[in-house]
C-alpha cells in the first residue's frame, strides 16, 4: 500500500524549457550549460553543475566559471540564460496538491535537484510559492541538503529521516535516471513524460497502484 508520494518538482510541477535553453545557450556560448550526462567533452560542465546543484559552490563562484568560459557575454547575460530553462507553475497542479494535503491519506515529499539561482527565481515569479511548498510535509532541495539525484544516498537520506519503507513509496520524477534508481531500492515510480501527462491525472494513470 502507499503511503507516502515524493514528488520531483520540474517538469512534475513547474513547467521547464529545457530544449528551448539548450538551444540557446548553445547559440550564445557553444556549448551546453544545463547538460545532465556526463561525456568526456562536457565533463568540468557537468562537475560544476552537479556542485552548483548540491550546494558544494556559491552562485558567484558558478558564475564565474560560466563568464571565464567566455569574455564575449555578461554574467547577467549567463544568469538570464539558466533562468530562462523556468517557465510557470500551472494553478491547477497548486490545486491538485492542495486537495491531496487536505485528504491526508498520504505523506506528501518533494524532492527536487534544485539550486539556488532557479529557487530564488521561483519565488521572485511565482506568486503562490509559498502555498505551494506549505503542502508538503517536507520539501527537499538539492542544493539545501547538498545530495543530489540519481545518487542513492539521496534516496537513503529521505527513507532514513521519515522512518519510511521503500516499498510503500511512489518516487514521480520525469527523469528515467531518477526513476530507475528509486525502483533499485525497491520504491514504485511512475517516469512521467511532461509532454503528454500530468501530474494532477495521477489516479488515473496509476490507479493500480492505490488499490
Amino acid at each position: 500500500m502507499i503511503k507516502t508520494i515524493i514528488f520531483d518538482f520540474g517538469d512534475v510541477f513547474i513547467n521547464l524549457d529545457k530544449q528551448g535553453t539548450i538551444k540557446r545557450t548553445k547559440e550564445l556560448l557553444d556549448y551546453d550549460i544545463i547538460t545532465e550526462t556526463k561525456s568526456k567533452e562536457n565533463e568540468t560542465i557537468f562537475r560544476v553543475n552537479d556542485d552548483y546543484e548540491k550546494g558544494l559552490i556559491s552562485t558567484n563562484d558558478f558564475i564565474d566559471f560560466y563568464y571565464n568560459l567566455t569574455k564575449n557575454v555578461s554574467k547577467e547575460q549567463i544568469t538570464n540564460l539558466w533562468n530562462s530553462l523556468i517557465r510557470d507553475l500551472p494553478k491547477h497542479r497548486l490545486e491538485f496538491i492542495k486537495q491531496l494535503k487536505s485528504e491526508n491519506d498520504f505523506n506528501l515529499i518533494l524532492l527536487s535537484n534544485t539550486n539556488e539561482l532557479h529557487i530564488n527565481w521561483i519565488k521572485k515569479h511565482i506568486s503562490f510559492y509559498e502555498e505551494f511548498k506549505a503542502c508538503f510535509h517536507k520539501f527537499y532541495l538539492s542544493h539545501e541538503i547538498h545530495l543530489r539525484k540519481p545518487n542513492r544516498e539521496i534516496f537513503d537520506f529521505v527513507l532514513n529521516e521519515n522512518h519510511l519503507k521503500a516499498n510503500e513509496c511512489l518516487f514521480i520524477d520525469d527523469t528515467k535516471q531518477n526513476t530507475d534508481a528509486a525502483s533499485q531500492l525497491g520504491m514504485q515510480v511512475w517516469n512521467n513524460n511532461p509532454n503528454t501527462e500530468d501530474v494532477t491525472n495521477l489516479f488515473n494513470i496509476k490507479n493500480h497502484l492505490f488499490d
